[in-house]
């Protein structure tokens, strides 16, 4: 079976279909990883995103449970170059072809993958309607216009845990270097959820934290209620300017408990912090991206998926710090609040897919805690 990428620019691409039959939208990017396909497909971040894989093979080593970063997938669409037949891997439960059919994603194979990423490169994350449908390219194309974009949408909702739950897993012991060691009681944490990938729970525990996580729409009196030593503000989807109640709630929190953000995390804590944020011309999505700490000069390899990015130009420099920045386009990658317990990441130290270069933030966190309790 064949099926359509149809760009709003009027580009459309053919390919052969795999994994789920009909049509859906959203803005279409690209990720630069080379593996991870599974925690690429499973990140909640990746809400309202068709995802282009510029790796040419994809599905080698299948899919299995223990890999997935929530649930079920959340992209609405994946676009490769090719797909392989064999799944070569003793983990692996399921081929990629099938996973997508249960899940309801189409997929679209035999694309120029590297082409359509030097496309979005140049031209910007654009809006997309992939379809198995008969249906003709200059339709096809007005439905890529009409289709909703990310900017304005919460999205957020979709992908939010209903009601609060406990999380004891951590990390298998062959990847927790990196991670303190902590003796004593826990410290509790309360993650609040618009989009959280497991291994950032799977991290929190190994890191010695008691973890409750709690829906996007906590108020912070019921954060309060908690009694936590410390609130974790996770990543997501999509514009967070729309998620005002998010940055309502950050704001009653600050200063009044330690606070670490991370991705979607760190733009409502900017916002809270009275900062603005932007749309990337084409975001930054894969396992390679360069990103330097400006207190210590040092530079991570990161893994990263946002398309938007908090603007430095309107924090007050007085209260507010930018503490890492992108090498690639020096936009901002972290914040540190210059009097108060709080602070946060625009990419993903727990990786997944991705590098553990930035795992130390782990512990910067639990020993903000520490010095809060005294």
């Amino acid at each position: 079976m064949r099926a359509k990428l149809a760009l709003e620019d009027g580009i459309v691409i053919e390919g052969d279909a795999f994994g789920f039959t009909g049509e859906s939208s959203g803005e279409v990017v690209f990720n630069t990883s080379m593996t991870g396909y599974q925690e690429i497909l499973t990140d909640p971040s990746y809400a309202g995103q068709i995802v282009t894989m510029t790796y040419p093979l994809i599905g080698n080593y299948g899919l299995n449970s223990t890999d997935i970063e929530s649930a079920r997938p959340h992209v609405e669409g994946f676009v490769i170059r090719e797909r392989s037949r064999i799944a070569s891997n003793y983990r692996s439960q399921q081929e990629l072809d099938a996973y997508l059919a249960e899940h309801e994603i189409i997929g679209i194979e035999g694309v120029d993958t590297r082409a359509l990423a030097k496309h979005i490169r140049t031209k910007g994350a654009m809006t997309g309607v992939l379809t198995t449908e008969e249906v003709n390219n200059d339709t096809l194309v007005d439905r890529a216009k009409a289709a909703p974009k990310l900017v304005g949408r919460d999205l957020v909702q979709g992908v939010s845990c209903a009601e609060a739950y406990d999380w004891s897993e951590g990390l298998d012991e062959n990847f927790t270097n990196g991670l303190p060691e902590h003796e004593g009681d826990p410290f509790k944490v309360v993650a609040i959820d618009y989009g959280i990938k497991y291994n950032i729970l799977r991290c929190l525990v190994s890191s010695g934290c008691s973890v409750k996580v709690m829906p996007a729409k906590t108020t912070a009196a019921e954060v309060f209620a908690a009694d936590p030593d410390g609130v974790f503000l996770s990543n997501g989807p999509g514009d967070p300017e729309p998620v005002t109640y998010a940055a309502d709630c950050v704001r009653e929190l600050l200063g009044k408990v330690p606070l670490f953000g991370i991705c979607l995390g760190s733009q409502i804590m900017g916002i809270a912090l009275g900062g603005k944020t932007k749309k990337l011309k084409f975001g930054h999505r894969g396992a390679n991206q360069p990103v330097m700490d400006l207190k210590t000069e040092k530079v991570e390899i990161t893994s990263q998926n946002h398309g938007f990015v908090v603007d430095a130009d309107t924090l007050d420099p007085d209260e507010v710090a930018v503490s890492h920045i992108n090498l690639n386009d020096k936009t901002v990658e972290g914040l540190a609040h210059k009097r108060l317990p709080a602070f946060s990441v625009q990419y993903h130290p727990e990786a997944s897919p991705g590098p553990h270069d930035a795992l130390y933030l782990f512990e910067r966190f639990t020993q903000m805690m520490a010095k809060e309790r005294g």
